[in-house]
């Protein structure tokens, strides 16, 4: 039997151990960089003088999402906050070729940089280049199309959790039988996977509904062309799912003088003035936006892990959203701005703001 001093030193011991954890627990600037499980690990690297040379290596570049999220990422890296703490940032943008973009990263690394942001083309092909990274001291930070890595940093809303939220909308809006149209996203990307998955998870448990996939690769042009494609074969539609392109998917209804239904689409300026405009005609809608300013998360973030600070594995962001009753001028949504500019341009947890104005101007020069 132990003594009553021993069991006061193991007492003790278990006390010291468990505040170990706690302590270890604590991450830098919690209000933003937000864990996105109870399990989600905490990482800490050794922090490194300022100012860092960062890049991005952006896969898919075929839509004005993209452009917006480059040129969110570099209006945030010249804020007061971040360009003293920037000796360099390149952004570098590979297409829709895996073994393009991770030989991007790897001349990015090869070339020193301290950390690299990454679009990624494809969820999984990583695990290499993660262990080049790891071996030569340079942070990776994925975002939007994340990386299938607990080793790096994963910063992103869930998307999941968007497909489901999409999924409870058009239940209570259209109900539970009836036809639906889903306009899906990029191929291959976990976005389009994950959406994809979370909103047949709420639907799909339904015999009677019954359900139509186009690819729109979140892009207004190619959403309008397969959503008119699909009612020219199919018909009557009672729910729509479009992850983008949103604006070209209602366009295609209204140009086929289809009657309004219930739409579930993404956060395209465009997009919410129809809705905006409509829905007295009966056009409901719901905006769910993944944000372009992901890329300046992405960056506070690497510069934060840089700097030495432990942040979680995996950051979640809160999904910004708004349907036809919450829909208000200069606020949610701009009458006299781009259809195809993302109305969330920030967030406030983090203390990034960035001007709705000035990046749908700079992501329109950007394709002249």
């Amino acid at each position: 039997m132990k003594s009553i001093a021993q069991r006061a030193v193991i007492f003790l011991g278990l006390l010291i151990g468990l505040n170990g954890l706690a302590a270890a627990a604590d991450t830098y600037e919690p209000e933003c960089f937000k864990p996105f499980s109870p399990s989600t690990k905490t990482l800490k690297f050794p922090a490194k003088k300022p100012p860092y040379r960062i890049a991005l290596a952006n896969g898919f570049i075929g839509n004005t999402w993209r452009i917006e999220m480059i040129k969110a990422l570099q209006a945030y890296a010249d804020s007061p906050e971040m360009k003293p703490l920037i000796k360099e940032l390149r952004v570098v943008s590979t297409g829709t070729d895996v073994a393009a973009q991770i030989g991007a990263i790897d001349n990015f690394i090869n070339s020193g940089y301290d950390a690299i942001l990454i679009n990624a083309v494809s969820p999984t092909a990583f695990k290499p280049v993660i262990e080049r990274a790891k071996r030569a001291g340079v942070i990776l930070a994925a975002f939007d199309n994340v990386i299938d890595s607990d080793q790096i940093f994963l910063v992103n809303e869930d998307m999941i959790e968007m497909g489901r939220m999409a999924g409870r909308w058009l239940e209570k809006e259209m109900g539970t039988k009836g036809n639906v149209l889903e306009v899906r996203g990029v191929p291959g990307n976990s976005v389009d996977q994950d959406r994809h998955k979370g909103f047949h998870e709420i639907l799909g448990k339904y015999p009677d509904i019954k359900f139509v996939e186009v690819v729109g690769n979140w892009d207004d042009g190619t959403a309008q062309k397969a959503t008119a494609d699909a009612i020219a074969v199919h018909g009557h539609f009672d729910g729509v799912y479009t992850q983008g392109g949103s604006t070209g998917t209602v366009r295609a209804f209204i140009d086929a003088k289809q009657p309004f239904i219930p739409v579930v689409g993404e956060g395209e300026n465009g997009f919410r003035k129809l809705v905006a405009e409509h829905a007295k005609d009966g056009l409901k809608g719901l905006s769910l936006s993944q944000s372009p300013a992901l890329s300046a998360i992405s960056l506070k973030a690497a510069v934060a892990a840089l700097q030495g600070n432990a942040l979680p594995q995996f950051i979640a962001i809160p999904l910004p959203w708004a349907d036809y009753t919450t829909l208000k001028a200069g606020e949610n949504y701009f009458p006299d701005l781009s259809d195809d500019f993302f109305v969330a341009t920030g967030f406030e947890p983090c203390g990034v703001k960035l001007d709705a104005a000035q990046l749908m101007n700079a992501a329109k020069t950007s394709q002249q």
